[in-house]
């Protein structure tokens, strides 16, 4: 894979393809499977607005709604969940922090909304989506507009006033999507959220398999568009993600000159990326969990 190429710091273009990428599917599920998988995420995107309502009703239900709803969405889709990692943080106790994993497909957001109660960094493009404007909305993300790096400290703000406040906040700092074999550089701006919030950063790796193999058909890359991606999904017969919660990295204490926060959330931001690569690594080379948990 070459390096990547960087139209501005928060949004790179990553080096993978749907051609160099992409391969068959250890074993493809039958027409009628497809079918039935694809009618089944219409019926739950539809039934995601009225409970997108609801959760914008009363802020309490907010997570739980959000978390079943993408778990049916997954799960409908064919695709089967394995947790790994800290159990409390999964569950929520642990207070707000700010989640960050690497980048491989317009799933990983659902994947973590279904087993960690939060909510998602997104960019602005995903608010003009009529309907997935309304479920985003449900769901409390926060928006980034990746073209205006103007709009960035009013975004990391926000971040930082929800991880203030108790909420737990998915972000993707490589703010590209790679194919699951290697990953980007974390972007360090995010991470200043944390520091100025005085909230832990939880690594997390997410991994998807068919068997004990890396799989790399759920990856939404290059010139790939969202219709073909999920596609590939629901024609996979047997995929898994596997995600893994790592130990949490704490930032130094906030305040001081911009060069010391500039210094503080690069080294967060390092040291978070350092401990993916890390769990990535691990799991090519074991299965570190024999059996993991469904979530």
């Amino acid at each position: 894979m070459s390096a990547v190429e960087a139209v501005n710091p928060w949004r790179p273009l990553g080096p993978c393809s749907t051609d160099a990428c992409v391969s068959a599917p250890a074993a493809a599920a039958g027409t009628a499977r497809l079918a039935a998988r694809l009618a089944m995420a219409v019926l739950v995107l539809a039934a995601g607005v009225p409970m997108s309502f609801a959760g914008r009703v009363r802020a309490s239900w907010r997570a739980p709604l959000t978390m079943t709803w993408a778990r049916m969405l997954v799960r409908a889709l064919g695709v089967t969940i394995r947790l790994t990692g800290d159990e409390e943080q999964a569950h929520g106790r642990a207070g707000g922090a700010l989640v960050v994993a690497n980048h491989v497909s317009w799933l990983d957001p659902l994947v973590v909304a279904a087993t960690v109660p939060s909510r998602p960094l997104a960019k602005r493009e995903i608010g003009e989506w009529p309907v997935i404007r309304t479920l985003a909305a449900g769901s409390g993300a926060l928006f980034i507009d990746r073209e205006r790096l103007s709009a960035l400290p009013s975004a990391v703000a926000a971040v930082a006033d929800a991880l203030r406040a108790g909420d737990t906040v998915i972000a993707f700092p490589e703010g590209t999507t790679w194919c699951g074999r290697g990953m980007g550089h974390f972007r360090p701006a995010v991470f200043q959220a944390a520091v100025d919030a005085g909230a832990a950063v939880r690594p997390a790796v997410l991994r998807y398999r068919e068997g004990t193999a890396t799989s790399t058909r759920a990856c939404y890359v290059g010139d790939d568009s969202l219709l073909a991606s999920l596609l590939r999904v629901a024609a996979t017969r047997d995929l898994a993600v596997e995600m893994t919660l790592l130990s949490p990295v704490r930032p130094g204490p906030a305040g001081g000159s911009r060069a010391r926060a500039a210094l503080a959330r690069t080294e967060l931001a390092r040291t978070a990326e350092t401990t993916v690569r890390a769990g990535m690594e691990d799991a090519r080379t074991h299965d570190r969990h024999p059996h993991p948990r469904p979530a």
